[in-house]
């Protein structure tokens, strides 16, 4: 019963972050590893999704490896997302948000992010920062959003979350 119940729960919690979660689109590039750092763009949708709530983060980092997803997302870069982006969030807060067994597959990722996080290897977003860093940033940032494919990666990521809302959620 307590399975069924716990289920149902994150089934509820899935939902609630459905619409939030497509604020985190920019995200992917970074998150699935094709990008060195996020972008700007990133940076505020993690801050309007934290803003509204945490866990919906929580729900996305336990969903990263959901076939119905469509990408593959990578948990050490999305534990550095927070401190990257200088927003901050304990990830490891996610265990009891999401009411995990302690010492469950997903609570022990969850306690991890504090080793991943604890290095000291912080680098700006995209495009933000001192002048010499955020002139090459920004050049590699605008040459990779101009390319069709990079385009099309994302508007192939952001139509697996939508299909994956769909599919998930029976709308």
């Amino acid at each position: 019963m307590l399975v069924g119940t716990a289920r149902s729960d994150f089934q509820q919690d899935r939902t609630e972050c459905a619409d939030q979660l497509v604020g985190l689109a920019t995200c992917l590039p970074y998150v699935g590893g094709d990008a060195k750092t996020p972008t700007l763009d990133c940076c505020s949708g993690l801050k309007q999704v934290l803003g509204k709530s945490e866990k919906c983060l929580c729900v996305l980092i336990k969903d990263r490896d959901n076939p119905n997803l469509g990408i593959k997302l990578n948990v050490s870069l999305i534990a550095k997302l927070p401190s990257l982006c200088h927003v901050p969030v304990n990830v490891t807060k996610c265990i009891d948000i999401l009411h995990l067994p302690a010492g469950s597959p997903d609570a022990k990722v969850f306690a991890g992010f504090a080793n991943i996080t604890g290095s000291g290897n912080v680098t700006t977003p995209a495009a933000s920062g001192n002048s010499t860093s955020s002139k090459s940033s920004s050049a590699a940032e605008k040459s990779g959003a101009e390319r069709p494919a990079n385009r099309l990666f994302v508007a192939e990521v952001l139509c697996g979350l939508l299909l994956w809302t769909f599919t998930s959620f029976g709308i």
